[in-house]
């Protein structure tokens, strides 16, 4: 668990390259904090390197299976696990947090973006899709400058996007 001078351990760095074998090798010692924070107060289920978006679906699954992954944790910009993931795109690590029951699909990072809000522009609708069939989030949730996810969408030119929000009941006329 030695930290480098931004506060990430060796599983941060294993679980952000996406290096299974290695992260399964520090957790079977023990010894790994799977929820240990670096300078920006990420742990290991929200890093990955270059566009950062999450580990990989194979790193969360051994993650989670120890059962000390706080899967809701926040970074210094209030973002989670799954605001990352669904950001990137990453369908099979969205649903891997949702499953668990202990994330606020509804949390609202420092823009006053949702995880449904940072999926909208995302290159992967199943992800929109996943977050909407759980029924749990608010498709007319405000952002701090007053937009929501159809216009977050729209913006970002993905019109399947849209249509898939615009057909949602519970969005307001």
């Amino acid at each position: 668990d030695s930290k480098d001078k931004d506060g990430r351990t060796p599983l941060s760095w294993a679980a952000g390259a996406e290096r299974e074998a290695v992260v399964k090798l520090l957790l079977e010692t023990g010894k790994a904090d799977v929820d240990s924070k670096d300078k920006d107060r990420r742990t290991p289920l929200s890093w990955r390197e270059g566009y950062m978006f999450g580990p990989s679906e194979a790193v969360v699954k051994l993650l989670l299976e120890t059962g000390k992954a706080d899967v809701d944790s926040k970074d210094k910009d209030r973002r989670t696990p799954l605001s990352w993931a669904a950001w990137g795109g990453r369908e099979a690590v969205v649903k891997l947090l949702l499953e668990t029951g202990k994330v606020d699909v509804d949390s609202k990072d420092k823009d006053g973006r949702t995880p449904l809000s940072r999926a909208a522009v995302s290159r992967r609708k199943a992800v929109v899709k996943l977050l909407l069939e759980i029924g749990k989030a608010d498709v007319d949730s405000k952002d701090k400058d007053g937009r929501t996810p159809l216009s977050r969408a729209v913006g970002a030119g993905r019109k399947d996007v849209a249509k898939l929000l615009q057909s949602h009941p519970n969005l307001s006329q």
